[in-house]
């Protein structure tokens, strides 16, 4: 296993612990925040090993064959979600699950509140970073900024993954979020 891996295992495992009932300042305010996403449509990684991503992939195929049926499609959105993923620093595992929790790998979900594809992006992001002729319902531009987000929140919470997922989620000061992607994480991506 990957030291990463032990690591941000070590991370979900813990208990969470009470969360504030504070809710934090608009994120449409946050400039930084509207330039780390204004830098992540530029950005680039990916794999750093042939046999690294063949296995990952077989493995995270057969995982999400029950959410997406063709394998061919399960592949190439495996590869983005890694691609985004490793981009920012985050376990794919994590993405996948907060995916799975989002919206069930529905590319065109739309939430009650109007956040849409994957991740459940809020569409006033793309006005804040000035890029409105981006479409939420692209898987690569749903993931980047969800992965850009959801890293953002982690920086902001650098010892409390459920209250950094609780404000991906908007949901700072409850638990069921963040328990059902932890949930989701322990279930479907990190099982052995």
């Amino acid at each position: 296993m990957r030291p990463g891996i032990i690591q941000f295992a070590a991370i979900v495992t813990l208990p969470l612990l009470a969360i504030a009932a504070v809710e934090p300042a608009s994120a449409s305010t946050d400039p930084q925040l509207r330039q780390l996403l204004k830098e992540a449509i530029e950005s680039d990684a990916g794999f750093e090993d042939r046999f690294d991503a063949e296995v990952w992939l077989l493995d995270m195929s057969r995982r999400m064959e029950k959410f997406i049926e063709e394998p061919k499609s399960r592949i190439e959105l495996l590869k983005l979600i890694h691609y985004e993923a490793r981009r920012v620093g985050i376990e794919p595992e994590l993405v996948l699950a907060v995916i799975e929790v989002e919206s069930r790998f529905d590319e065109f979900a739309i939430s009650v509140s109007g956040a849409r594809g994957l991740m459940q992006v809020m569409p006033f992001w793309l006005n804040e970073i000035g890029i409105s002729d981006q479409n939420l319902f692209k898987i690569r531009t749903n993931l980047r900024m969800g992965c850009t987000i959801l890293r953002y929140y982690m920086d902001m919470e650098p010892h409390d993954l459920g209250r950094a997922l609780a404000r991906y989620n908007g949901s700072l000061g409850k638990t069921i979020y963040p328990n059902k992607v932890i949930n989701a994480l322990h279930a479907n991506w990190f099982k052995q």
